[in-house]
């Protein structure tokens, strides 16, 4: 094994993600238009979208705490709607001076930028006027307002094109984002496909105006597992790769989608409006990196096609776990089945998988052949403030120490791994599960109770996890106990 393969490279991007829609608040203040999430249906007794943590206002006194832990990189959202309010138009000039400040924040501390262009909060004012991104015209709105950040913020190395795309297609049947619409199978991936012209058109502009830079994308990608040795089981966890992950990937790389796919959309009855010069716009964009979501691979069984039926199902977003077991079922290739051999946690019982960032980065790496950059990873729990000021989450601390030894051992195998930030830099309201499901090193102090968030103060404690993500910072990945 040669010197350079040896552990964490010493450029690693230690740091952790978060959102605009939900850290940020601030929804009414700077000029800020909506977005789909500030009229998101909630599931009960969560906290909306509005306060969020308030980053909005603490946004100083978060980053030196980032800081304090030793951050190499900082990867979180622009709100579309807080730079354009109306989605497209007028440019708010006090949305711009706030994500300049944010950035000359993370400037002064050394700690990098990775600046996700779009991560789910749709300007509201575009969804009435186009009917969200089955409209060919969102591309145009889309590219636009990727040119006033290009323009704006030319020093940000790192550029991610839209996060978890696919998610929004394979948990798409109910419309994740909370209109507890069914979609059709032939609309979800029609969205999909424009999605992925319009950031391939953005990762040629992003080139064409920075081109120091890298841009990629950030889908939640997983690698399936076959659930057993049968032959059909292995031929339907390739496949789901294909559909679930491939498929948008793939298209930005290659410039084409994995050949399986089509039967299944001939299953299905998906017909892609593709207009003539698409597959060239994803051909030739080359991305420079691949920016992927992994909370843990899935394990795959065989599935004959029929057509499922949602009958029993409330169509909602809800966090009843048949409602997503149920749109991980895909008729004619496959369904997700429980994985007997995922590690269980020491604190709290709940199984997870320690293997997937090794397994899914080795596997992009051979696929692909460009860095990869974690961009989500974490452990949500219900975390506990003592009344002297503790949060001691050793369920979060042995989730990533084990996730953490498995990675250094795929960058040991040749996973182009470049950098790990995991949800979240601070607590965050949840998609479906308000504030109370925390994925943070800092803790942040307030309720699911909107009118409280209002006024509350909503002060920061440091973690036990923070203690400890400090210390594996500073040792570049060695020091993990």
């Amino acid at each position: 094994m040669s010197e350079t393969n040896k552990g964490f490279p010493k450029d690693f991007l230690w740091g952790a993600s978060s959102s605009a829609a939900q850290v940020e608040g601030g929804f009414d203040q700077g000029g800020r238009g909506l977005s789909i999430w500030d009229v998101k249906t909630l599931n009960p007794n969560t906290a909306s979208f509005h306060y969020a943590s308030d980053f909005y206002s603490h946004y100083k006194e978060d980053i030196a705490l980032m800081a304090e832990m030793g951050f190499k990189a900082y990867r979180f959202s622009i709100s579309w709607s807080r730079i354009l309010p109306e989605g497209e138009g007028e440019v708010s000039q006090a949305g711009i001076q706030f994500y300049r400040n944010v950035l000359d924040e993370l400037h002064k501390y050394n700690i990098e930028p990775v600046v996700t262009i779009y991560h789910f909060d749709l300007p509201l004012a575009l969804q009435e006027k186009y009917g969200g991104w089955i409209n060919r015209q969102m591309i145009d709105a889309y590219v636009n307002y990727c040119r006033i950040l290009f323009k704006n913020y030319p020093e940000v190395k790192y550029w991610l094109t839209y996060n978890e795309q696919n998610m929004l297609t394979f948990f798409g049947a109910f419309d994740m984002l909370g209109s507890g619409n069914p979609k059709s199978n032939n609309d979800l991936y029609n969205e999909a496909h424009v999605g992925l012209v319009a950031q391939a058109k953005a990762i040629h502009l992003c080139h064409e105006l920075l081109p120091d830079a890298w841009i990629g994308p950030a889908p939640n990608l997983t690698t399936s597992y076959p659930a057993s040795a049968d032959p059909k089981d292995y031929i339907a966890a390739q496949n789901m790769d294909d559909l679930r992950n491939n498929f948008y990937t793939d298209a930005l790389v290659f410039g084409r989608y994995p050949q399986s796919v089509y039967a299944y959309f001939e299953m299905n009855d998906v017909v892609l409006d593709v207009h003539e010069d698409d597959f060239e716009i994803m051909r030739t964009c080359k991305p420079d990196f691949i920016g992927f979501n992994c909370y843990g691979n899935d394990t795959t069984e065989h599935l004959d096609y029929y057509e499922l039926d949602f009958s029993d199902v409330d169509m909602s977003d809800n966090t009843n776990k048949s409602y997503l077991m149920k749109l991980m079922e895909k008729p004619g290739v496959g369904k997700s089945v429980v994985n007997p051999y995922f590690a269980e946690n020491s604190v709290d019982g709940n199984r997870y998988d320690p293997y997937a960032i090794r397994v899914t980065a080795r596997r992009l790496t051979e696929r692909y052949h460009l860095p990869v950059l974690l961009t989500e990873n974490g452990y949500g729990r219900p975390d506990t403030l003592t009344e002297d000021g503790q949060i001691h989450d050793d369920y979060r601390i042995e989730h990533l120490r084990e996730t953490i030894k498995q990675m250094k051992i795929g960058i040991e195998e040749g996973a182009q791994l470049i950098g790990y930030c995991p949800w979240s830099a601070m607590d965050l309201v949840s998609t479906r599960e308000g504030i109370s499901k925390r994925y943070g090193f800092i803790y942040v102090d307030r309720d699911e109770d909107d009118v409280k968030a209002q006024t509350a103060e909503m002060k920061r404690y440091r973690k036990d996890s923070f203690h400890w993500y400090k210390k594996v910072i500073a040792s570049n990945g060695e020091i993990l106990d």
